[in-house]
């Protein structure tokens, strides 16, 4: 996702108004036409393209809101118009960071890397400088600053919960120091970490590393995320976040339980 393309935000509220204006009977032309709009700028702000101020007040009256019952909508349109923390950062892809900030789960499998919830500073800066596109030094440390930062939402009085399995070869250029880092997270009452050893042999993570993300709100889908070599992938069709989910249950029993892997990881930092 590029940084300007629509956050999860934006996104759902567009979804949103698409189902009011599907409850008040009116298509897409329809209701462009009773706002004097283009229809395919009501196609846009479907998809995610912020309306304006006066503009989201009018389809609430056109789809037949009434006027009590529109505080949980101009909350939500209010919430899309802010500015995450990581927006200062001039990042490529803020489309992820907006999901996990808005997220009460993250379901991480790896196959290459330690999750980014659970890397310490060296161990980010020895994989952005790995990369094929040389980087300068102020970008490196933008991205060490945020992964930092979006670890505090491990930690705190609402902390988000998180689940990661990593393949034994994501763990194969992990320091000392960060194995014990993994082991000091893996107290964490909201933090469940699992190690898929090469002796479970050929599964279906094979295919290669997923995130799937939760909301809190109930009528927020699930999220799946995917990284390839071009950039990313946000899917929300709940057919195939489902398939995701399930594949993520069937190598949780695959790995190592969580009290197995935190003895393996110990026995990997002592010999390192």
């Amino acid at each position: 996702m590029s940084r300007n393309e629509p956050t999860h935000r934006m996104r759902r509220l567009g979804e949103v108004l698409r189902e009011l204006r599907q409850r008040a009977g009116l298509s897409q032309q329809e209701a462009a036409d009773r706002l004097n709009y283009d229809h395919r700028k009501i196609s846009r702000i479907e998809k995610g393209q912020r309306p304006d101020y006066h503009g989201m007040r009018a389809m609430l009256d056109t789809y037949g809101v009434p006027f009590s019952q529109w505080e949980p909508y101009m909350e939500m349109y209010a919430r899309a118009l802010e500015k995450g923390w990581w927006t200062k950062y001039d990042l490529e892809d803020q489309g992820y960071i907006s999901l996990e900030h808005d997220a009460s789960k993250v379901s991480d499998f790896q196959v290459t890397y330690v999750p980014g919830l659970l890397q310490t500073a060296d161990y980010s800066r020895a994989v952005l400088a790995g990369a094929r596109v040389q980087r300068s030094k102020r970008w490196i440390a933008n991205q060490i600053e945020v992964r930092l930062l979006r670890q505090e939402q491990l930690l705190g009085e609402e902390p988000i919960e998180l689940h990661a399995i990593m393949l034994e070869s994501a763990l194969a250029q992990a320091s000392q120091a960060q194995l014990l880092h993994l082991d000091s997270r893996c107290r964490l009452p909201n933090v469940t970490v699992q190690v898929l050893p090469h002796r479970a042999g050929f599964h279906e993570g094979q295919y290669g590393a997923f995130t799937v993300l939760d909301f809190p709100a109930r009528a927020d889908r699930s999220v799946l995320y995917v990284e390839h070599a071009a950039g990313s992938l946000h899917v929300e069709d709940p057919s195939k976040v489902k398939v995701a989910k399930l594949t993520f249950t069937h190598l949780s029993k695959l790995a190592l339980s969580p009290e197995e892997s935190a003895e393996w990881l110990g026995r990997l930092a002592a010999e390192r």
